[in-house]
């Protein structure tokens, strides 16, 4: 694709670098074939070479985004299934990125989408306020429809409707700590602790310590750690993401400098894929550039760790068929995919690829909430391709997903790393009491 970017514009890491990106792009229309947003809409400004096309006119003109531009990269999941499928090697993360900093600068958006923007930004990467937030909306979780049809009101009835209807209590392990290795020691590791995840479900990183534990890795959960910035990062607050990624720099490598890391662990592969990416997000940071390309390289998916690790695996035959799905987060953002199988099936579980699984369930980060009508249809779509297989259960190894997926089915969905430490001698994971007979627990 030919550009017009002024040299003077070309000073700019950013426009330099989105200059690189559309360069790349040769109109094919593959992407097209992938994006759901596309599958589900059928509008070509709905697809990544549609916005591509948008997002030159803005950025080469230094234009401020219209509601026009705003709406249709607002549509966009971030899902990178464009960049999996792009035989070009078209790198849109980078360029949608930009995109979005640029609308949040130069676009006013309408009060309620504005408002709603900042309280998400202010509530989800913050645990206790989170944890607050989900008690107050349990009141008004039965009328999340009638508020969702209000004019205006429909992030705050997705909002609503995606409140558990429970709350896990408080983990014990909440907070920093350092886990010790249960025998020989073999390593020491960072547990990303996460924000919305330890209040969801905090027995995913419960389970991720006991495995690790039990295998001879000690765990550290590091003071001062707080949310990846993937969250803010996503909805164009450049700023916040930049501060939130380097306070998590400083806190692991205060661990690295003292008692040394073997690896960074992730159990939300929507914060992994931010993590991995810090040595670019912070690159114009000259306090935090090298040490957060440090950072980054040690960060690690937890089935990814213990794919690479070859620790002693237990199996538990349950003969329950499990639906594995892959978060685009896990597949196209980080490029991992038989990982998670393989532990699965080594563990003693039958598992099934679902249809269509390159398309985006709709969870997105926040975009089941800002666009909620979208991130139902998708779904839903997940939901019937799931079921064509019958499984017992899902698998997945992104929380977004856990719950996305998990509000609309009565299938048991777990973390993957719930199910590897079942089958290591862990305790059976919750929502499967009613799957599995006494002789199996």
């Amino acid at each position: 694709m030919q550009t017009n970017f002024t040299p003077e514009q070309l000073q700019t890491r950013a426009l330099s670098e989105a200059n690189d990106v559309l360069r790349k792009c040769v109109h094919c229309g593959f992407c097209t074939a992938t994006c759901p947003t596309y599958l589900l809409l059928g509008d070509e400004l709905d697809s990544p070479r549609g916005r591509i096309y948008l997002i030159k006119d803005m950025l080469e003109n230094d234009r401020p985004a219209t509601s026009h531009t705003a709406k249709h990269i607002d549509r966009c999941l971030s899902c990178l299934s464009c960049m999996t499928t792009c035989p070009s090697g078209v790198n849109y993360m980078r360029l949608i990125d930009t995109a979005r900093v640029h609308v949040a600068k130069t676009y006013k958006r309408p009060f309620m989408d504005a408002a709603m923007r900042k309280v998400l930004g202010a509530v989800l990467p913050y645990p206790s306020r989170f944890r607050l937030a989900l008690i107050a909306a349990w009141p008004l979780k039965a009328f999340a429809p009638l508020i969702g049809k209000i004019p205006g009101c429909a992030a705050i009835g997705a909002m609503l409707s995606l409140a558990p209807a429970k709350l896990p209590a408080r983990s014990s392990i909440d907070g920093p700590n350092t886990f010790k290795a249960k025998d020989n020691h073999r390593g020491r590791v960072a547990l990303v602790s996460g924000c919305a995840q330890r209040v969801l479900d905090p027995g995913i990183n419960e389970a991720t310590i006991r495995l690790l534990t039990r295998h001879g890795i000690e765990v550290v959960q590091a003071p001062g750690e707080g949310c990846c910035g993937a969250l803010v990062h996503h909805i164009g607050d450049e700023k916040t993401a930049i501060s939130q990624a380097k306070k998590n720099v400083d806190a692991w490598m205060r661990e690295i400098d003292g008692g040394g890391l073997d690896a960074i662990i992730i159990t939300a592969s929507g914060c992994g894929t931010t993590i991995k990416d810090y040595g670019h997000l912070l690159a114009d940071e000259k306090s935090h550039a090298q040490t957060a390309q440090k950072v980054a390289a040690l960060a690690k998916d937890i089935t990814e760790y213990l794919a690479e690790a070859a620790l002693p695996s237990a199996a538990r035959p349950t003969a329950l068929k499990v639906a594995y799905h892959s978060a685009c987060s896990m597949q196209h953002g980080q490029k991992i995919t038989n990982q998670p199988k393989d532990l699965l099936r080594a563990a003693g579980f039958e598992v099934s690829d679902v249809p269509e699984g390159h398309v985006c369930c709709g969870s997105a980060g926040t975009y089941n909430i800002l666009q909620s009508e979208i991130s139902s249809q998708l779904r839903d779509r997940k939901i019937r391709n799931i079921e064509t297989i019958k499984p017992d259960l899902i698998a997945t190894g992104n929380i977004g997903c856990m719950t996305q997926i998990g509000s609309a089915t009565d299938i048991p969905i777990v973390h993957t790393i719930e199910l590897l430490d079942w089958a290591d001698g862990g305790p059976m994971p919750e929502p499967l009491g009613g799957l599995v007979t006494s002789n199996q627990k």
